[in-house]
């Protein structure tokens, strides 16, 4: 999905309270016509309907059976695909980003692919695979959106683990990962070097059909970067379920191990941090420490997470503890009293900020010193768009 970003730039280390939110001042409106901000009004009345966010792919489904297919199309174009999607061509998607520009927002695209946990088995790979070749293609409209390319690499894209590989192997690889001792043969260096050699990678918690997967899965993820660090595009990768994410992360820490040196002009795999999990203060800061121990770059992207009620869902049915915070002051901000990780910080922003110009963290502090900040913003009812693939 393409998001908008808000963009927050210093050149020297900035105190963590001093930033600022970015203020349209209106001047987002006068970029649409009175139709449009209807449209986007009533889509949001929409989204707020639970029967419609509940029924919505069986109602689309309907649509389609009563109306036909072209029919429910112009309809959707005309509603939810028409405020969400910046166009079905690079043409269409170009003159959506520039009108944007002229506020001073900047594209995150990403291909909308994922596998949800229950979905069906895929036979094969040639799903992923076909999902492999819509993100190398959005590695090159990423690059090519930007109006003068910038070889410090500023363009950015999101990318979904999932769209790779199944989430039958993340759930099995975050099994194997939280089990104490057993871990390092995962490690992210061993990981980091079957992608670079492409030799066979065996482990003994993988039967032969999931380590053939894995390996293809490895090489996907390897050749998007590879692409994306050619183009001077810096890969997001997006944040899933939790039953995912620590899979998730090793993969990342993998990808970060051969790709965020500073003589690679890291950091061009970043992970993203949930702010509404109760862990993501701990792991925020273990991630960057481990990231200056190895001497590597490091980048970060916060969001709030979208997750909140299957995960909560999920803990009532398993008998488990909820991961998610409480409400929503919670996410934003943390009572220093109940913080044991940093009582210091008042929010994970500013936790994040800090982490990335301590002069503590060298390899860190290194790059972020001399480089603009961005931090990304995922705005929600407002303006987000896709890039679809629509081969």
């Amino acid at each position: 999905m393409l998001q908008t970003c808000r963009v927050l730039r210093s050149r020297a280390g900035p105190s963590p309270g001093s930033w600022q939110p970015l203020s349209f001042d209106g001047g987002a409106f006068h970029l649409k016509s009175t139709g449009e901000l209807t449209r986007a009004l009533l889509v949001l009345r929409l989204c707020a309907w639970p029967p419609l966010v509940t029924h919505g792919l069986a109602l689309q489904a309907w649509s389609q059976r009563l109306l036909g297919s072209r029919l429910s199309g112009a309809l959707l174009r005309a509603s939810i695909y028409g405020q969400f999607v910046a166009g079905e061509t690079a043409e269409e998607v170009r003159s959506c980003v520039l009108q944007l520009q002229n506020l001073g927002l900047r594209p995150l695209l990403a291909v909308p692919t994922e596998e949800e946990p229950d979905s069906a088995v895929k036979t094969g790979e040639a799903w992923y695979e076909g999902n492999l070749s819509a993100m190398l293609r959005c590695v090159d409209l990423s690059r090519g959106l930007l109006e003068t390319p910038d070889p410090t690499g500023n363009a950015l894209m999101q990318l979904k683990m999932t769209a790779l590989m199944s989430t039958r192997l993340c759930k099995q690889l975050t099994s194997w990962v939280l089990r104490p001792g057993d871990s390092l043969e995962l490690s992210p260096k061993r990981l980091a070097e079957a992608m670079d050699s492409g030799q066979d990678l065996q482990v003994s918690c993988l039967n032969t059909e999931q380590t053939r997967h894995l390996q293809a899965s490895l090489s996907r993820l390897h050749r998007v970067v590879q692409h994306a660090q050619a183009q001077r595009v810096r890969l997001l990768v997006d944040a899933e379920y939790t039953s995912l994410n620590p899979a998730l992360s090793l993969l990342v820490a993998a990808l970060a191990t051969r790709w965020n040196s500073s003589g690679e002009g890291g950091p061009w795999v970043w992970n993203t941090y949930q702010a509404y999990l109760k862990d993501t203060y701990e792991r925020l800061r273990r991630d960057a420490e481990a990231a200056d121990r190895a001497g590597l770059a490091f980048g970060v992207k916060l969001v709030r997470g979208a997750y909140l009620d299957k995960e909560r869902e999920t803990a009532r049915l398993q008998g488990t503890e909820d991961p998610t915070q409480p409400d929503y002051e919670a996410t934003s901000q943390r009572d220093s009293q109940e913080s044991s990780v940093a009582p210091q910080f008042e929010s994970i922003i500013s936790l994040a900020l800090s982490l990335l110009y301590s002069p503590a963290l060298t390899s860190v502090h290194d790059y972020w010193k001399d480089h603009i900040l961005d931090y990304i913003d995922l705005c929600q009812q407002s303006d987000v768009f896709a890039f679809l693939n629509t081969v």
